[in-house]
């Protein structure tokens, strides 16, 4: 049985629904938001892809993910999600038909409610695993 101190709700059948509702959102910020940026820059829109994929690719929380690279503290993960969340809904707005940011950010309100287990677990979680 897993160790509810130890490990993330993400990682148990109760993370389930947070997780496609989080990559969902996730994935809008990925198209959107360099849709939005390359009428500016193609160089920043290429960049947002790189931080939005890369850094959470890189960082995570002990126990919240099967892997960690880089441990970091529950609040930097919480950050990276609030991150890709914002992007999705402002990048949408901007890029986007109204009615379907909308739709966004009613979705990104969704995730957000419910992951809110996930980050109350986040907020107690170490940053480091023993011995690092």
């Amino acid at each position: 049985m897993l160790d509810p101190t130890t490990v993330s709700p993400n990682l148990t059948s109760r993370g389930r629904i947070p997780s496609v509702l989080r990559f969902g959102t996730e994935l809008i910020a990925w198209i959107a938001t360099p849709w939005a940026l390359a009428d500016h820059s193609v160089l920043l829109a290429v960049a947002s892809v790189v931080v939005l994929i890369g850094l959470p690719t890189l960082f995570a929380t002990p126990g919240d993910k099967k892997q960690t690279l880089i441990a970091v503290p529950g609040t930097v993960t919480i950050a990276l999600v609030v991150l890709q969340l914002v992007a999705a809904v402002t990048s949408a707005w901007a890029a986007w038909y109204p009615w379907l940011a909308v739709l966004i950010t009613a979705l990104a309100l969704a995730t957000v409610i419910a992951e809110l287990p996930r980050w109350r677990w986040l907020l107690k979680a170490p940053g480091r695993t023993p011995g690092d």
